[in-house]
């Protein structure tokens, strides 16, 4: 029998980089999976160069997932704090060609590579489009999630 994988998920919102750096090695994880639409960050550390580089000197792989991004309208519906139409909008966007060949290549690295970790903005996974990425590769079997918290610093 196949041994449950284990898929991760956190936001770096109101925390500092060495404080998601910490919790994704704390956790075990191997790979970084970056679900934002847009990889560059007001926030230091956070762009997709400046992340993948702090990541590999913890022997932490990175790679985005553009397809896994949420559109511009959910991300302005998400700052608006309008989840449901945030919902809506990703529901739609992951029966796109883009979003659904990039589910199945996220569920290949979850099933072949060591802990995944999914990785987007928002703090809160319960107001974030990485929670029902998540589901979906849960519901494919052989997969439990966990959301870390890192602390805030």
């Amino acid at each position: 029998m196949a041994r449950t994988k284990k898929l991760f998920t956190i936001g770096y919102e109101q925390t500092p980089p060495r404080a998601v750096l910490d919790e994704l090695e704390s956790a075990g994880v191997k790979l970084l999976v970056d679900v934002r639409a847009v990889v560059s960050s007001r926030r230091p550390g956070f762009s997709k160069n400046q992340l993948a580089a702090a990541l590999d000197e913890r022997g932490i792989s990175y790679i985005h997932m553009k397809g896994l991004g949420t559109p511009t309208e959910g991300r302005l519906a998400a700052r608006s704090g309008d989840l449901k139409t945030l919902e809506r909008i990703y529901a739609k966007h992951l029966k796109t060609p883009q979003a659904k060949e990039a589910l199945d290549e996220l569920s290949s690295l979850v099933k072949k590579a060591g802990p995944v970790c999914l990785l987007c903005y928002e703090r809160d996974h319960a107001h974030c489009h990485r929670k029902w990425v998540a589901e979906i590769i849960e519901d494919r079997g052989g997969v439990t999630t966990e959301h870390l918290l890192p602390s805030q610093l």
